[in-house]
């Protein structure tokens, strides 16, 4: 049977869950949102492919596919099968440790010429999919954590204008204990979505098994019930701290009820209580709002002798996994085609690439401080973070060799050919580079007018360097032209009237500005 064709990296996410984290096969599908079959055959694949986990440094998105999916084998033609009793399959379901799979080899050994697993699994779905059937949930300990935003707002007052800005409340609640978390922020972008979700993790004190968010956009970039595409700077936080992300299905409240229930909470204890005051800054609201959640926290159930901080302390904060050493450093996910030149634009700014990436599309990790730049899931380049617009950020080890003997040439190096020449062709190539905002656009320029000398002789180009200085043409073409034209043979001639100055009763002159200024004093 082919396997369901995913990306590369919803593999590896399979294979890191099931082998390197435990999880059961339901727990897997669940977390990526696929069938329970299709990670079993990527599971088979894996092992059949002699893989294990974690994978060789050198194992690119390339040769997993290759290893994962050799050519297909030819099959043969449909035949005609009976119906299934679904019935039957739905009530052993429900049986302690019966699975679609077992029922499935009892199922063929009884008819060889039965369905396919496949089909088999697809049609017992379909027909489950028509069943209105509700299931309570109940959470283990330190197994969920449900994150959300209130869709009330809070004004905030600007105190020098008297503008107001409206702050989200991020909300996030624990499964057993329904220990809750919140925090105010001025908007729901990608930055504050990460924020808040590492400020909830060390706020709790501990890692839980899944994180459960609704469908936003910044959380999931693609929400489909069958495989939504979590962003990848998301899912990289949630590797960090050794957690997976399962988000909540789409128009399915029941997914996520325990932080819907939180969020009411929030509102009604948080943002209701705090509806009379006026907040003049994002720090003075959230020392209000953690005030208030401490009591919303401590405050004891209608229907049982206990408080949410309770809960949290003796069920789910013994059973959350230690939080790593180090807190999650945010990164953004950008990608980018290399350019002609091997660099990518990433905020104006051009970092290198090995010259033969040219025109591939690559996956560039952005923090603070460093550009990680990768290809096929493999580290091509790292660079320190510039911010200067413009302006390149080169390894020489990426650049052909043709480049890196280009790049030998340096300011001193070409100054000091230029006055070789004359001073005048030294002081035009100081121009050039003084007046370019990339250096290797001065360096093409200045390089051009050296390979004059073989066209022409050293005294045009320095008689033409002349004539360009002094009309103040700073440029490879413009001592081209001045040759070409003969420019350089000509006389320089200054300009009519320079030294002579213009008389008019009009124009007192600096001296009577002078006279005025003493006659004050």
């Amino acid at each position: 049977m082919a396997a369901e064709r995913l990306s590369m990296r919803t593999i590896k996410e399979v294979l890191r869950l099931k082998w390197e984290k435990g999880f059961s096969n339901k727990q897997v599908a669940q977390s990526c949102n696929i069938a329970r079959s299709t990670v079993r055959e990527y599971v088979v694949r894996a092992e059949n492919a002699g893989l294990s986990w974690p994978p060789a440094s050198d194992l690119d998105d390339s040769r997993l596919e290759a290893l994962l999916f050799p050519p297909p084998e030819m099959g043969g033609g449909r035949q005609q099968r009976g119906a299934l009793d679904m019935e039957h399959i739905h009530r052993e379901l429900a049986r302690k440790s019966v699975t679609l799979r077992l029922l499935w080899l009892e199922y063929k050994a009884a008819d060889p010429k039965g369905y396919h697993y496949s089909q088999y699994c697809l049609l017992y779905r379909q027909w489950r999919g028509k069943l209105d059937v509700s299931l309570r949930q109940s959470h283990r300990a330190g197994e969920k954590l449900f994150v959300d935003y209130a869709g009330q707002t809070i004004p905030v007052t600007d105190p020098s204008t008297g503008e107001t800005r409206d702050a989200v409340l991020f909300v996030a609640a624990l499964g057993a204990s329904s220990y809750t978390f919140a925090w105010a922020s001025f908007s729901q972008d990608l930055p504050s979505w990460i924020k808040a979700n590492v400020r909830a993790l060390h706020f709790f004190g501990g890692v839980p098994e899944i994180i459960v968010p609704d469908n936003l956009k910044t959380g999931v970039k693609r929400p489909c019930y069958y495989e939504p595409d979590i962003n990848p700077t998301y899912h990289k936080m949630a590797c960090h701290y050794g957690t997976v992300i399962i988000p909540a299905r789409v128009v399915k409240p029941r997914d996520k009820a325990k932080v819907e229930s939180a969020v009411l909470l929030a509102e009604r204890w948080i943002l209701a209580a705090l509806r009379n005051h006026t907040f003049f800054s994002i720090e003075e609201l959230n020392r209000a709002v953690t005030q208030k959640l401490q009591e919303l926290n401590d405050r004891k159930f209608q229907k049982m002798d206990a408080t949410r901080r309770s809960l949290y302390e003796t069920i789910d904060l013994p059973a959350l996994k230690p939080l790593p050493s180090t807190p999650y450093e945010y990164a953004e996910c950008k990608k980018a085609r290399v350019n002609i030149d091997y660099h990518v634009d990433i905020d104006k700014h051009f970092y290198s690439v090995p010259y033969q990436l040219v025109k591939e599309q690559v996956e560039v990790w952005l923090t603070t401080a460093t550009v990680e730049i990768l290809f096929k899931n493999r580290r091509v380049a790292s660079h320190a973070r510039s911010y200067e617009k413009y302006q390149h950020t080169t390894v020489p080890e990426h650049m052909p060799t043709s480049h890196r003997k280009y790049l030998e040439w340096t300011p001193s190096r070409i100054i000091h050919w230029a006055g070789q020449n004359g001073p005048h062709t030294r002081d035009l190539v100081t121009c050039i580079m003084e007046n370019r905002r990339h250096p290797e656009q001065g360096f093409r320029s200045c390089l051009g007018i050296m390979r004059l000398v073989k066209r022409y002789s050293p005294e045009r180009v320095e008689a033409a360097c002349g004539r360009a200085l002094h009309l103040k043409a700073y440029s490879y073409k413009s001592v081209e032209s001045i040759l070409k034209t003969n420019l350089d043979k000509q006389p320089v001639e200054p300009p009519a009237g320079r030294n002579h100055p213009v008389v008019h009763y009009n124009i007192r002159g600096r001296d009577y500005y002078r006279g005025k200024e003493v006659t004050h004093a």
